[in-house]
């Protein structure tokens, strides 16, 4: 390899380094103060840069936006899609789906906290209508789910499965408003402890 292309990937890699540091410290400020309320110099002031050069990587707030809510979603449907072509069971597949979700609270706890409070707003322009998609997909196949699940018998037939929908969803995604990664419980032991609250309640 020539020395002018080894500088060429080396700088490349940088770049793209940087451009994740930038990310991450947008999606933190976006997620505290609130993405309409964020202003271009506000996450410039976090990542200690001056706001024009924020534009060397990124050339408006949507694309920081964009970019950090497209990377949680591509990579939490991909990992829900390698549970729903796993074949397990309808309660398996619930209790790996729920896992699932907290590794991706873990990884991108910032913004599945943008996802859950400005998504509503940003799905109404074209650029981000993959949002309500998103959302749309994600109540079908946990119905879907919930339904086999009294078919099979192993979920109660006596409840009413949209709320028992909603009811998974806000119990399992408001922790991103508290979860930190690091902490005593690892995602996957409080998916366990979250599972077990649900499955088999608090009666001993």
């Amino acid at each position: 390899m020539s020395p002018r292309r080894r500088d060429a990937e080396g700088t490349a890699a940088a770049r793209a380094e940087r451009r994740a540091e930038l990310l991450a410290t947008a999606a933190e400020v976006f997620a505290s103060r609130g993405y309409s309320a964020t202003s271009i110099r506000q996450v410039a002031d976090a990542a200690g840069i001056l706001g024009g050069s924020l534009y060397y990587h990124f050339d408006s707030k949507e694309s920081m936006a964009d970019e950090i809510l497209s990377t949680f979603l591509n990579e939490m449907w991909a990992a829900y899609e390698r549970v729903l072509a796993s074949g397990l069971g309808a309660r398996e597949t619930l209790e790996a789906l729920v896992v699932e979700s907290f590794r991706s609270i873990d990884r991108h706890r910032p913004a599945v906290v943008i996802y859950q409070n400005e998504s509503r707003h940003l799905a109404r322009g074209e650029r981000f209508a993959y949002l309500t998609e998103s959302h749309r997909r994600f109540e079908e196949m946990w119905m879907a789910l919930l339904e086999r699940g009294v078919r099979e018998g192993a979920f109660r037939a006596d409840l009413d499965l949209s709320l028992v929908y909603r009811f998974l969803r806000d119990t399992v995604w408001v922790a991103a408003g508290w979860y930190q990664r690091g902490g005593r419980l690892s995602a996957e032991d409080v998916a366990k402890q979250y599972l077990a609250m649900v499955l088999e309640g608090l009666e001993t």
